[in-house]
């Protein structure tokens, strides 16, 4: 990879650093420090969107006590007794599946074959999940004719500063998705402030995942993430450099090694950004590897934040993906039908 600094549209050299790469690493430091600059962290985020859909970013302005405070509350929650966890099981009813993980299967946008290998080849990991739709003010954040199912309270574990750290973490999250969704803006050529008035009220969980010590070998095809693509508008992830990480399938069907690069986040687009985009933008599929078994030993974490507009934002083909030559490709569908849609066919609901 190569360190550049990337031109601005205007011909002067705008603040913005990128090591390149399939996923590459950018800097977003310069965010708001000039609109070359702005214009050209979009023109980078459209081309690695049409092509790897996966980056690495620093330069993010995320509190790095935030960071530290919720892995903390991670570590100590799955260092609970299983029965302990058990009592805060995502429950069936729960259209969002908040709390302890339960098992499911991968995204509906993959094949049956791979669906049925995954029920039969569950993750190697356990996982720990809110939503902003589950503190005391979610109902109103919800359309009228919405499942109030959605508004399900949140489970926190009984632990100091758990909560805490979780909702502190949760409102970073919430002010970096906004940033990147402007990016994502420019970069489309539309108004910088184009998704503001469709993510004021996401429905975004929040999902910690464990992979524990693999003190016996996975079976064999058996993965500690199996192989999928995410749902929603955008995912920011925080991993830790536990081995067996995160990996990303290229164009020509070799899975690369996303990098571990100290307090930065992996940010990849999800499917619904296909319906937005008319295919411009399609999500990669990716999967969590194991360890190799002289590392087995060792845990890692990781917490991605997906990223969903409000529930009664409409999805559909935006302006600038769109002409006379290229119509749109998608129908239009609600943000909150779409994702309660992916949940149920996932999870049996």
């Amino acid at each position: 990879m190569s360190l550049l600094n990337a031109e601005s549209a205007v011909g002067r050299t705008a603040e913005v650093t990128v090591v390149e790469g399939y996923v590459p690493v950018i800097d977003l430091s310069s965010a708001r420090s000039s609109a070359a600059a702005d214009r050209r962290l979009g023109a980078v985020i459209d081309e690695v969107c049409r092509t790897s859909g996966f980056l690495v970013i620093v330069g993010h302005g995320v509190p790095q006590d935030a960071i530290r405070e919720m892995y903390r509350a991670t570590r100590e929650f799955f260092a609970l007794p299983a029965e302990e966890k058990a009592k805060l099981l995502a429950v069936p009813e729960d259209p969002l599946m908040r709390g302890f993980g339960r098992k499911g299967s991968l995204a509906a946008s993959n094949t049956d074959a791979e669906v049925e290998r995954e029920r039969s080849l569950p993750d190697v990991s356990e996982t720990f999940t809110i939503n902003r739709l589950g503190e005391p003010d979610g109902k109103d954040r919800l359309p009228a004719d919405a499942d109030p199912a959605l508004a399900t309270p949140n489970h926190w574990p009984a632990l100091p500063g758990f909560a805490e750290a979780y909702r502190s973490y949760y409102g970073a999250m919430e002010v970096l998705a906004g940033d990147i969704m402007r990016l994502f803006a420019l970069a489309l050529d539309l108004p910088e402030d184009w998704f503001e008035d469709k993510i004021d009220r996401h429905m975004t969980n929040l999902t910690a995942n464990y992979y524990p010590r693999q003190t016996v070998a996975p079976a064999p095809g058996q993965l500690r993430k199996g192989i999928h693509s995410d749902w929603g508008s955008l995912t920011i992830l925080y991993q830790d450099d536990g081995p067996g990480g995160l990996q990303v399938l290229d164009k020509n069907g070799d899975w690369l090694d996303v990098p571990y690069i100290e307090g930065s986040f992996v940010v990849n687009i999800g499917d619904l950004m296909a319906i937005w985009t008319n295919n411009r933008w399609v999500s990669t599929v990716h999967r969590v590897v194991n360890p190799p078994r002289e590392l087995a030993d060792r845990e890692r974490y990781s917490v991605p934040f997906f990223h969903q507009p409000s529930y009664d934002a409409l999805i559909e083909c935006i302006p600038t993906c769109t002409g006379p030559d290229n119509p749109p490709r998608h129908a239009s569908v609600r943000s909150g039908d779409y994702i309660t849609g992916k949940f149920s066919r996932a999870y049996g609901g």
